[in-house]
């Protein structure tokens, strides 16, 4: 939707919302009505979900505007994703002084803000710039690589699970089966959950499932002999018998998982191949098949929505807030934020430290000046958003030969730091 469109939509309801870190007031008139609508919801997800989910179908998929404070990135990101939903951002002093205009005491109250964004969204929103939705592709994206994220967290947690339960009675697993988040460590256990079993299998069976599933070589008679020889951690039946059983059915989940992460992934490859902008993101060094397409999704389609790489370095976390109080000052990372979104840039720097030149140059020197992996790796992401942010406004795709030439033409000492294309070949 378009803004000559938004400003032409007929709003079903105009909803302010005063943002907390517990809970969120909530103010709402329906069109056509005079009657204002107050409660209070939890800053959970499904709290959240549920809440949407009632609005949808309380004013049948019609458009609703909201208005709430222009940084709050977490309940901004949450409702981003909603296409019925037109958010109005409001700048915290413009709410201040619309709330002091009314309040002359300049008290603070949640459930009276979220009533003045209600009024100011319901009287002026042909005068507020609105958060429009991206398009359908696009959001697409935005879903799925959030869902497959969290199906990646629950492999992560099942997987954990199971290699602490093997470590309990049947750690040789864990070298024999390699990996255990994959199809071919399911597939060993499946067949052989306990020492006994894969000891009672003739060495050509055994034999046949690693040349099958595993490259071992020369190392296999080795393996072999291992198996042979190996002794059980425990001969407790009642430790082995329930183990097993928990076994099977961690292996059960996890196969479904692995097979649903395939799916995403497919279905994420097709739709980034459609985007118009695949060619921003794909050039980005170390950003591959999986951060591609979620730090496409962290900018989204509409150049309008970030006025500058500070908005989108503030909104995903990556800007630092620096506190004062009395003498002391001290800079910490930003709380407040889409995790998600923030784990993308962080995820994408640590990535790119191993392709690109100026990246590893910048690690580095961040390194020798005291700051952990971490921070180092917050520092290189904040980097990097201004860079994408200037590549997807202009509608290029990254070149790191121009990038490291602008770094020279400026005279920055990280220019000095990264070594030529002969000192990397020499390396190498």
């Amino acid at each position: 939707m378009t803004h000559s469109e938004i400003k032409s939509t007929e709003f079903a309801a105009y909803i302010g919302i005063d943002w907390a870190d517990q809970k969120h007031d909530i103010c709402l008139r329906e069109a056509g009505s005079n009657r204002i609508e107050s409660l209070q919801i939890d800053h959970k997800p499904d709290s959240i979900s549920n809440w949407v989910s009632q609005l949808r179908q309380r004013f049948q998929g019609r458009s609703i505007a909201i208005a709430l404070e222009q940084k709050r990135g977490p309940l901004l990101y949450s409702l981003m994703l909603y296409e019925f939903i037109i958010l109005y951002p409001v700048n915290p002093h413009a709410l201040a002084s619309y709330r002091e205009a009314f309040k002359t005491s300049g008290a603070k109250d949640d459930p009276v803000d979220a009533d003045l964004l209600r009024e100011m969204v319901y009287l002026h929103h042909d005068k507020l710039h609105p958060w429009t939705p991206d398009d359908p592709l696009t959001r697409e994206i935005s879903l799925l690589v959030e869902y497959r994220r969290r199906l990646v967290d629950d492999k992560t947690r099942l997987t954990n699970r199971l290699q602490a339960l093997l470590k309990q009675y049947f750690p040789q697993a864990l070298d024999w089966a390699g990996e255990l988040d994959t199809l071919r460590a399911l597939e060993f256990l499946t067949r052989w959950p306990q020492l006994e079993a894969i000891q009672v299998a003739t060495p050509e069976q055994v034999r046949d499932f690693y040349r099958q599933y595993y490259r071992l070589g020369e190392k296999l008679p080795e393996r072999l002999a291992e198996i042979s020889a190996a002794q059980p951690l425990t001969r407790d039946r009642a430790v082995n018998n329930a183990s097993i059983i928990m076994v099977k059915g961690l292996l059960e989940t996890l196969r479904g998982l692995i097979a649903a992460i395939e799916a995403f992934d497919q279905r994420i490859k097709t739709c980034f191949e459609q985007h118009s902008d695949k060619d921003i993101f794909n050039s980005l060094p170390g950003a591959g098949a999986i951060l591609a397409p979620r730090l496409l999704a962290a900018f989204g389609a509409d150049r309008a929505r970030y006025q500058s790489a500070k908005e989108i370095q503030c909104f995903s976390g990556i800007a630092p807030v620096t506190e004062r109080s009395g003498k002391t000052k001290f800079v910490r990372r930003r709380l407040a934020c889409p995790k998600f979104v923030r784990q993308s840039f962080h995820e994408f720097a640590k990535s790119s430290i191993n392709w690109s030149a100026w990246a590893r140059a910048y690690y580095d020197q961040q390194r020798r000046r005291g700051s952990k992996h971490n921070e180092a790796i917050r520092s290189l992401a904040y980097k990097w958003a201004r860079i994408i942010y200037r590549c997807w406004q202009d509608h290029k795709p990254y070149d790191e030969s121009v990038y490291i030439a602008k770094l020279e033409l400026r005279g920055s000492p990280l220019a000095k730091l990264i070594p030529t294309a002969a000192e990397q070949a020499e390396a190498s």
